[in-house]
């Protein structure tokens, strides 16, 4: 029986015990999508579905974010959670390597390109559409084999007390340009960072791509392990701008108050490499695909409550419709760019080249 088929069976066994209050959403347009077809490393065969209590998950996310939501889950259901925390592309990896050998059943990752790289070596399930169908579609898989959880916005931080807002860069050319030599805060190892080059591959081609990196390392950046350590010398003053995701600043803002902080978010315009929003994001693993636990676990993840929680406790925007989105934030439809697709940010491989060309990583 082919996945997505025994998929839905599964979604038909699980009955009304296990089904969202908004399931009623209006159904996502699919629209035939130009890339490579999936391959697949699970043999296809009839197996019955299982509930045992027991799920064991990959997770991508840092244990201080995602433990007190996977304690909520099983004090609800019973269900036991075995979690491996470990970078998303360290575990992407890993499970490249396990095939459907692998113990897991849920992967959670950090950012969509490691969920798009294990859909197209064919690694994933296809969701049924009770879970797929809550989610903004902007922010999910084109072919249902994972879903957005949250999303989280890449912005320019400045320090306020020695830059106006009319000084700041528009546009992520602007920012490899002679103006801001020696003073862009990167952390060209990590995830979202590579994540954002990739988009700008996407968005605006190989060739421009290759000139914004090496720009950007002829500007001398100053390399930083962590988005958080970019804001800290944002907000010390030791440099005028970096380049991070949005909730690392809300959450130094929660710690030591907004009105305490220099340092300040801005947002290139709409449609800018910069500004992009990407998203954690959650698939099933195919060798796994009979296991109830691990759809209860992922529709979980998609509901109001784990969502609220990312809004108050993480600072991210929440991909289900009718939940508030973090104070201060621009609505989630002004970032969303146009016929842009999370799932080609799958060719991460191509962006850490590129960035080893210049030098920029290892």
């Amino acid at each position: 029986m082919p996945t997505s088929a025994r998929l839905r069976g599964v979604a038909l066994v699980l009955g009304s015990a296990f089904v969202l209050a908004a399931c009623a959403a209006t159904p996502k347009l699919r629209l035939p999508r130009s890339r490579p077809p999936r391959t697949s490393v699970v043999e296809e065969v009839a197996i019955e579905p299982v509930a045992d209590d027991y799920v064991i998950l990959y997770s991508g996310r840092n244990e201080t974010l995602v433990q007190p939501l996977i304690d909520a889950f099983t004090e609800q259901t019973g269900i036991t959670v075995d979690i491996r925390y470990a970078g998303s592309s360290e575990l992407a990896a890993q499970l490249l390597e396990e095939g459907a050998d692998s113990p897991a059943s849920v992967f959670l990752s950090q950012d969509a390109g490691a969920l798009g790289a294990l859909s197209l070596e064919g690694l994933f399930a296809e969701l049924p559409s009770d879970i797929t169908d809550r989610v903004i579609p902007e922010f999910t898989s084109y072919d249902d084999t994972w879903v957005g959880i949250t999303g989280r916005a890449r912005v320019v931080v400045y320090d306020s007390e020695t830059l106006s807002v009319e000084e700041l860069p528009t546009t992520a050319d602007e920012i490899v340009g002679p103006t801001w030599s020696g003073k862009v805060g990167v952390a060209p190892g990590n995830a979202s960072f590579q994540s954002f080059v990739t988009a700008y591959r996407v968005l605006k081609g190989e060739s421009a791509a290759d000139q914004w990196v090496s720009g950007l390392n002829i500007n001398d950046p100053q390399i930083f392990e962590s988005n958080g350590a970019i804001l800290e010398a944002v907000n010390e003053g030791t440099i005028p701008l970096g380049l991070i995701n949005h909730y690392y600043w809300d959450r130094l803002a929660f710690e030591r108050g907004a009105e305490n902080l220099r340092a300040q978010l801005h947002f290139t315009e709409k449609g800018d490499p910069a500004s992009i929003v990407n998203v954690t994001g959650v698939g099933l693993l195919a060798a796994q695909s009979f296991d109830l636990d691990a759809l209860e676990l992922i529709k979980f993840f998609v509901s109001d409550e784990a969502q609220e929680y990312f809004v108050e406790q993480t600072f991210e925007y929440p991909l289900v419709p009718g939940i508030g989105t973090p104070e201060g934030l621009p609505a989630l439809e002004d970032l969303a760019i146009s016929g842009f697709d999370l799932s080609d940010l799958a060719t991460l491989k191509e962006t850490q080249d590129l960035l080893r060309k210049y030098g920029l990583i290892l």
